[in-house]
């Protein structure tokens, strides 16, 4: 059954979660707004049953050497999980919300100002997101951590890590600015973005980064002076693609700026002093 949410507000949005009795909802520390008084809410290390920590947990169900060898397992499993989270540079905790006693009411938000997308698995396929994406999801949602490979994860930058969304259910995301849904394949099959205006897509969909122009003037002219540096990232296939219109570099520039401390001049690119 499909999680009953609505997703309000304009220039920032937040996601409001209508919970049945005994259904569990998680969220990223950090992305909770409210609730009422019939949700419980627990912070735990672990994911969802789904993940690895609560398929250790379900080996172990004898006494004695079997029981303790399947809570070491389920605490490795633990480990892990939290590890990998940690390494993506994500909350190591997850808050979890379920409603007792009656209908219940949860809020989340994300931390920039932007949209919201409620995205619907249906176990068909897997979504990716970037870094911070991640919201909420319903307990039967599972949430990973994907590693994007050597060559395209050292050129993409933000493309290295990605949040990874399996199962069935719902599962909310955010992004900054305004949101364009795309499918490569209306586009001869490809299209070139910048790296940070990626916020998902469907498994299916090749990611890849390319170099801007070659090893010569007008590459290099596009490199320094551009505000793309020296990688766009390529998405291949059929399926849907989530932009955003704002990058967070450029949400940074903007407000250092602001105060008075931008110090790239006019020309952007590889001047930037973004250092993340």
């Amino acid at each position: 059954m499909t999680l009953q949410q609505e997703i309000v507000g304009t220039a920032t949005q937040m996601a409001v979660v209508s919970l049945q009795p005994g259904r569990t909802v998680y969220c990223e520390a950090g992305k909770f707004l409210f609730k009422t008084s019939n949700v419980t809410m627990e912070t735990r290390l672990s994911g969802p049953p789904g993940g690895g920590g609560g398929q250790a947990a379900g080996a172990g169900g004898g006494s004695g050497t079997s029981g303790m060898s399947g809570m070491l397992r389920q605490a490795m499993g633990t480990a892990i999980q939290a590890g990998q989270r940690a390494l993506a540079g994500e909350s190591l905790a997850f808050q979890y919300f379920t409603s007792t006693g009656g209908e219940g009411t949860v809020g989340f938000a994300g931390v920039l100002p932007g949209e919201m997308r409620a995205l619907e698995l249906d176990g068909s396929r897997a979504w990716f997101a970037e870094k911070d994406a991640f919201v909420a999801a319903e307990s039967s949602v599972v949430f990973g951590i994907a590693f994007q490979g050597g060559k395209t994860g050292r050129s993409g930058g933000e493309g290295f890590i990605l949040e990874k969304f399996t199962g069935l259910g719902t599962v909310i995301i955010c992004g900054a600015g305004n949101f364009i849904d795309l499918n490569p394949a209306d586009f001869g099959g490809r299209i070139e973005v910048d790296t940070g205006c990626i916020v998902a897509f469907e498994e299916g969909i090749q990611y890849g980064v390319q170099r801007v122009g070659g090893l010569n003037r007008q590459g290099l002219m596009n490199a320094v002076f551009g505000g793309e540096g020296l990688s766009l990232a390529t998405l291949e296939g059929n399926g849907r693609v989530i932009l955003q219109s704002l990058t967070i570099e450029g949400l940074a520039n903007a407000l250092r700026k602001a105060q008075g401390g931008d110090k790239q001049g006019p020309a952007g690119g590889l001047f930037s002093t973004n250092a993340g």
